[in-house]
């Protein structure tokens, strides 16, 4: 009765609401840096770009659910689902499922420990061995911005609960003037995070850009230069004297090992994990005896992905910063029938069975494209 009986495969498309995103004078023409993320032809083509909702469902009638990180393949996607019909959920490897590529693989872990915990009676956080807080603080979120719109942003998240507020950047935008213009609008009600992916490429440039800076404001810098530069994300937490974090992402770098350098060097403040499960609260293990704290890193996704960050979270013993659960801020829909509750700016972390959340079929039905996979016995 616990074995898997039929998976499906919806393919969806939830844009952003307007205005979610970059102010409109500022156009994002990157076209490798949205390539290297899957955005599209542009950064703020991410939200136009399909996921999958997947539904598993077992012989006893439970059903399970995940959510494929945006532009998975299909095609993988069927391959798995074949790979898992007609397995014993309660005689899987959790931790190691039997799928390859990880722009899928949180899906089928989602599904699967969703229904798990639907079968034992348990959260997911329980599965993932047990929770340390049952809310999780979570960062106010947005793209590029004019300094007008960045104060606001700030500004509004700042009025709702939020202690923190995350921008993406490149190195074209005037971020002393952003930080400026929150500091007058926001005084002390608000911490900035500005997390260029990279963009800023080197230790001279970030130091140029980051020139008369308020540090009072910052939370710190995420990725400003390039990963491999370990020795410059060092230079630049001691030169700035200001927190520098370091984003592990499964989806892309794919091993938990890039972490090790860091480790060495002592070169960042904390760290940005998302990816599977099971591992992200390994890496999170790993940052807690090195005396770092860390967040839960996204997407910006839908709610049932979401909703499994908020389980990983509260089962990291260390998650104590700000988290990137933010969806809600963007799209224009999750696709559960309760949304995500916030409190305060922290996120109420789900107490039911499972994920304990249920698929918005309605919305399913809005914002599916008409492509779907089945897999049965």
């Amino acid at each position: 009765m616990t074995r898997i009986q039929s998976i499906k495969a919806t393919e969806v498309i939830v844009p952003a609401k307007p205005g979610s995103l970059n102010s409109d004078e500022v156009i994002d023409k990157d076209s490798a840096f949205a390539k290297k993320f899957l955005t599209g032809e542009r950064w703020t083509e991410f939200a136009n770009q399909p996921k999958w909702i997947i539904e598993l469902t077992l012989a006893n009638g439970l059903t399970g659910i995940g959510e494929t990180y945006r532009s998975a393949s299909g095609e993988l996607l069927h391959q798995a689902m074949q790979n898992l019909v007609g397995q014993d959920v309660l005689t899987l490897n959790w931790r190691r499922l039997p799928i390859v590529d990880q722009r899928i693989y949180e899906a089928f872990e989602s599904a699967v420990l969703d229904v798990v915990g639907k079968l034992l009676n348990v959260p997911v956080s329980q599965l993932l061995g047990g929770t340390y807080r049952d809310r999780i603080d979570c960062f106010g979120w947005t793209g590029r911005r004019t300094p007008e719109d960045a104060a606001q942003k700030a500004y509004e998240a700042m009025q709702k609960g939020h202690k923190a507020f995350k921008f993406k950047c490149s190195d074209e935008d005037p971020v002393r003037l952003w930080t400026e213009a929150i500091r007058d609008k926001c005084g002390d009600g608000i911490k900035i995070l500005l997390d260029p992916n990279q963009r800023w490429t080197d230790v001279e440039t970030t130091l140029r850009l980051m020139e008369g800076v308020d540090k009072t404001i910052m939370l710190g810098l995420e990725d400003p230069i390039l990963h491999a530069d370990v020795a410059g994300f060092k230079y630049l937490r001691e030169t700035l004297g200001m927190p520098m974090y370091r984003h592990i992402s499964l989806p892309y770098t794919q091993d938990i090992r890039d972490m090790i350098a860091f480790v060495r060097a002592d070169a960042v403040d904390g760290y940005n994990f998302n990816g599977s499960a099971y591992n992200s609260v390994l890496l999170a293990e790993i940052a807690h005896l090195e005396g770092k704290s860390c967040w839960r890193g996204s997407e910006v996704d839908l709610g049932i992905s979401e909703t499994m960050g908020l389980h990983i979270a509260a089962a990291s013993i260390n998650c104590t910063l700000p988290s990137d659960l933010f969806g809600e801020l963007v799209r224009t829909d999750d696709l559960i029938t309760e949304p995500i509750r916030f409190e305060n700016g922290a996120a109420l972390v789900p107490q039911g069975a499972g994920l304990g959340i249920e698929l918005d079929y309605s919305a399913l039905e809005t914002y599916q494209t008409n492509q779907f996979l089945l897999a049965n016995l």
